[in-house]
């Protein structure tokens, strides 16, 4: 599959061919679509999830990739890195809905040269293409800014040399993630979306993500059988 973009890629290069990879069809052929009508740009090919973008990668040897992240038999941070491992000459861009550490930093470390979340314009995602085929990163303003702020905190590098916490070694029930436990626990205390999400610094949608992942991996029904299962594992924010 492939739609030809009118005029020429960066500064006179030939088009930039562009692989898509989200797993909901409506964004996917959404994304397709929007791309379909940038200058430069030639979408190559869309997969469903990580197996088949790696696979479709070594298919049509794309530029880039415009990569989610949660996608069912191989996620995106996995595909990125073996994108990247296998198929050094394609760079990724995540576009995704999470803009969190949890998200964010596993992604970069994996490979990934550039990072939007789905708020993002066209423009945003053509410079974001254009950046990372040019050799430079394309971060969108959100994320340059959460980079820095973790460059910038003296703290943070002592935390990393030091031991790992108790909780930070303690195995989570379920395949909870750290951050899906944090935020059972603030369930646990009776936070609404809205305060979970101020209480960790992320968006309230990102919130509802990873209520729906734990509830998912828990199979609990609703927040009472939640707060029962955070008390029967001990999960707290103390523990």
């Amino acid at each position: 599959m492939a739609r030809a973009a009118a005029g020429a890629g960066v500064s006179g290069q030939s088009p930039t061919r562009v692989l898509v990879a989200d797993d909901q069809t409506v964004v996917r052929e959404g994304i397709v679509m929007l791309l379909g009508l940038l200058p430069g740009i030639e979408v190559v090919g869309a997969a469903a999830d990580g197996e088949e973008a790696v696979r479709l990668v070594a298919e049509h040897a794309p530029h880039v990739v415009l990569m989610d992240l949660r996608m069912p038999r191989c996620d995106g941070v996995e595909a990125t890195r073996r994108i990247r491992a296998e198929y050094p000459g394609t760079e990724v861009v995540v576009l995704t809905t999470y803009a969190d550490d949890d998200s964010l930093f596993p992604a970069l470390q994996a490979g990934a040269r550039g990072y939007l979340t789905k708020d993002a314009g066209a423009d945003e995602i053509a410079r974001a293409i254009a950046d990372v085929r040019s050799g430079a990163a394309g971060l969108s303003p959100q994320v340059q800014r959460r980079l820095l702020e973790r460059l910038s905190d003296p703290a943070q590098p002592q935390q990393a040399s030091q031991p790992p916490s108790k909780s930070a070694q303690r195995v989570l029930p379920d395949g909870l993630t750290v951050r899906e436990a944090e935020v059972l626990a603030l369930i646990a205390e009776g936070l609404s979306n809205t305060e979970i999400a101020a209480a960790l610094f992320v968006s309230p949608a990102t919130v509802k993500t990873h209520i729906n992942n734990l509830f998912a991996k828990t199979a609990v029904r609703d927040r009472a059988q939640a707060v029962s299962y955070a008390f029967r594992h001990g999960i707290s924010r103390s523990s």
